[in-house]
């Protein structure tokens, strides 16, 4: 997130002031009180603080001379990248009312108005959660570096606070609980603690006790077996209410998951199908042709007709007239027909003869006439067959000469007049479509019909998605199911741990099963107890006494003794999550600041090493050959290390977003050498951050992407004082 121009409204000293930002490195340089601490809170304001919010240090921003009506408002224009790279260009007016404040948040297409749903925006374009969170990264004050490494709790306490992105005051938890556990356990004599008040009420007891035990030996049997089973059954109740809770807890839970799905798939259902109907709006606003699709379809049918008329008239025409009165050839089927009969003939006389004279025994001439005469009728018969072929090729030659003689006979102008209706009609029908050719009609066709198909596609889908709602209703269907699923998240997240313990229910139901079952032992043999003292006929009035006050000192002690084990267990588990966090942060911040710290002190420190329990920080000396604590060093050193770890931060629990990185003269204890040095590092952060530096010098406008001058005041007090007068 970049952000390119900042406009600020009756804050402080700027009445109605615009500051243009470069995308890399802003020098913002000004004498003191000219604004620049101003400005750095402005963007602050601007990226966390609700426009409704009622805070006190609000109406110290408006300017003193300002009217009792004025209110600070911020306008920011910004820069930022989507997941996939894509630059997009944004928009953000608070304005700080209190309960009327109002936001105007402005992201390419979309305008959010919704304070809530602003800042969540606002949060997820930025990676800056809330104020506390980004005053301990990427809002940098000269001043908090010199504070921090004067109280190392606190130094620990703000970088935790980093990673968590909020204050969770571990530090103060620790302290609060070793002196709970001091109050608990401490063995003084003149002033002892709350366990060894306890366990010396309960040996008093104990010993008194022990002086009537040899006279109602049996008696005490039964008493202190009443107070144990007491207690056991006063635990197991406990144990059975605590239990009970948790179950409601969990079948609350598994309520809540199942309706969180159900709006889940509702909200995906309504926002594909809004999806769709915009779509198909869409679609109906952009057909390809504005002829709706029955009227093209029947245009283009008869437009090809129209054109097939065309291409057999241009064919009829082609060519001129000629008749040929020549006479025709003589016919070559006749003589080859005689032929072939006279040879049938002749064959079947020889063969006929050959047989005859065979069978009368005239000459004998054996098969040969006979072969002779089916030979000869043989060829007569394909003699006849080509006749034939050559009659029918003459006869359709015929039929062809005398259509083609009549169509050249034909008059030719009517065929023209022909042609020219047909054009006239095709003209007529292309200007009714808007066209200017039947394939310019036949691509607009096809196009229109695709369109048409893919309307009634998501017409389809919308309709599988939402059967016959109402198409105005589904945004707000949409929106009611997303706010539903924020609601029973809500809810989810108010149940604590047991909601996300995967069947829970059923293993608490088991577990109230066995604390019934625990319960109803203990009653009974409470009752048992109870009534074998009754049945007691010694009268032991002040031994049951003693007996119940020592079971009270017992239970006391037992709870003091729980909340002493819960104590130790709760500090034990802060120091290991603070641990573990502190281990991945400082291995993360190592890593990131020692090539930083090594560029800015010109490689004298190359080396350096954060420490897992109490966050000190440590660089290794040139001169003594060893790690050295930073505190040791100059305050210059000491700030370009805490500089580079504030860096360092800012990435670590950043992750992939990037907040503009506001610097108010970190650099100030910094020599000549160092400065340019370190100011250099900043440009080279600028192509991932946005650097806005705050300076009163202008020894780093030359390493500025833009420089941003600002005036100081210029009011004087009038007032002078009377020689020899005494000021007030």
């Amino acid at each position: 997130m970049r952000i390119t121009s900042l406009t600020l409204r009756d804050l402080r000293r700027y009445r109605d002031t615009t500051i243009e930002l470069a995308p890399g490195l802003t020098v913002v340089r000004g004498p003191n009180e000219a604004g620049k601490s101003t400005l750095q809170r402005a963007i602050e304001l601007a990226l966390t603080r609700k426009v409704t919010s009622s805070a006190g240090d609000m109406d110290g921003l408006v300017p003193w001379d300002g009217d009792a009506e004025a209110r600070t408002a911020i306008e920011m224009a910004f820069t930022y990248e989507d997941e996939d790279g894509g630059a997009h260009v944004g928009r953000l007016e608070k304005s700080f009312r209190g309960s009327k404040g109002q936001v105007s948040l402005q992201l390419d297409d979309e305008l959010i108005t919704d304070p809530a749903r602003a800042d969540e925006e606002l949060a997820a374009l930025s990676g800056v959660p809330t104020e506390g969170f980004f005053r301990s990264t990427a809002s940098i004050r000269h001043q908090e570096l010199a504070s921090l490494q004067r109280d190392e709790s606190a130094l620990r306490d703000r970088l935790q606070a980093s990673l968590s992105g909020a204050d969770r005051g571990t530090s103060r938890a620790r302290k609060k609980l070793d002196r709970a556990l001091y109050a608990l356990q401490t063995k003084g004599a003149k002033n002892p603690g709350r366990l060894k008040v306890a366990e010396d009420a309960v040996a008093d007891a104990a010993a008194r006790l022990q002086a009537g035990e040899d006279q109602l030996l049996r008696l005490e049997r039964d008493r202190d077996a009443l107070a144990v089973a007491r207690e056991r059954r006063s635990e197991a109740d406990t144990a059975l209410t605590e239990r009970r809770a948790m179950l409601e807890k969990a079948r609350q839970a598994e309520r809540l998951d199942a309706e969180r799905e159900a709006a889940r798939e509702r909200f995906e259902r309504y926002r594909t199908a809004v999806t769709v109907r915009d779509e198909i709006a869409e679609l109906d606003r952009t057909h390809p042709s504005p002829t709706p699709l029955p009227v093209l379809r029947s245009t283009v049918e008869r437009l090809r007709g129209v054109e097939r008329t065309i291409a057999t008239l241009i064919a009829q025409l082609e060519g001129e007239v000629q008749v040929s009165f020549e006479v025709p050839p003589e016919v070559r089927w006749q003589p080859l027909s005689r032929w072939a009969l006279v040879l049938v003939v002749v064959g079947l006389v020889v063969a006929a003869a050959g047989f005859v004279g065979r069978l009368l025994d005239i000459v004998d001439l054996g098969l040969t006439p006979i072969l002779l005469g089916g030979v000869i009728a043989g060829i007569g018969l394909v003699l006849a067959l080509v006749g034939f072929w050559l009659r029918r090729g003459d006869h359709v030659q015929s039929q062809l000469k005398d259509a083609e003689v009549s169509r050249r006979l034909r008059g030719r102008s009517e065929i023209e007049l022909e042609l020219r209706q047909a054009e006239a009609e095709r003209d007529d029908l292309l200007q009714r479509l808007g066209l200017e050719t039947t394939e310019d009609a036949e691509t607009s066709l096809r196009e229109e019909e695709a369109h048409v198909a893919e309307i009634d596609t998501r017409r389809a889908r919308l309709g599988g998605l939402i059967g016959e709602e109402p198409l105005e209703a589904l945004p707000g269907r949409r929106d009611t199911a997303a706010l539903e699923i924020e609601q029973k998240t809500a809810a989810l997240e108010a149940l604590g741990p047991i909601a996300k313990e995967p069947r829970a229910r059923e293993r608490l139901e088991v577990e109230v099963g066995d604390a019934e079952r625990t319960l109803d032992r203990a009653r009974d043999d409470e009752a048992n107890a109870k009534a074998r003292v009754e049945q007691n006929p010694v009268d032991a009035e002040e031994v049951a006494g003693m007996a119940e006050r020592l079971a009270s000192w017992k239970e006391e002690l037992a709870a003091l003794r729980r909340r002493e084990r819960v104590y130790g267990r709760t500090l034990q588990e802060i120091n290991s999550a603070e641990q573990a966090t502190m281990q991945r942060a400082t291995r993360y911040l190592e890593r990131r600041m020692a090539p930083d710290v090594a560029r800015i002190t010109g490689d004298r420190y190359r080396r350096v090493r954060v420490d897992d329990a109490n966050f000190g920080i440590d660089v290794f000396s040139p001169e003594r050959d060893d790690w050295v604590p930073v505190t040791d060093l100059s305050q210059g050193t000491l700030d370009t290390v805490y500089l580079a770890a504030r860096l360092g931060l800012v990435r670590l629990v950043t992750g992939d977003r990037r907040p503009p990185l506001i610097m108010d003269d970190p650099f100030v204890t910094l020599d000549d050498e160092r400065a340019p040095r370190a100011l250099e590092l900043l440009r080279e952060v600028s192509a991932d951050f946005q650097v806005i530096y705050l300076t009163t010098s202008d020894r780093y406008d030359h390493l500025a992407d833009k420089v941003v001058v600002l005036d100081g005041p210029t009011a004087a007090d009038p007032h002078v004082e009377p020689e020899g007068a005494t000021p007030a």
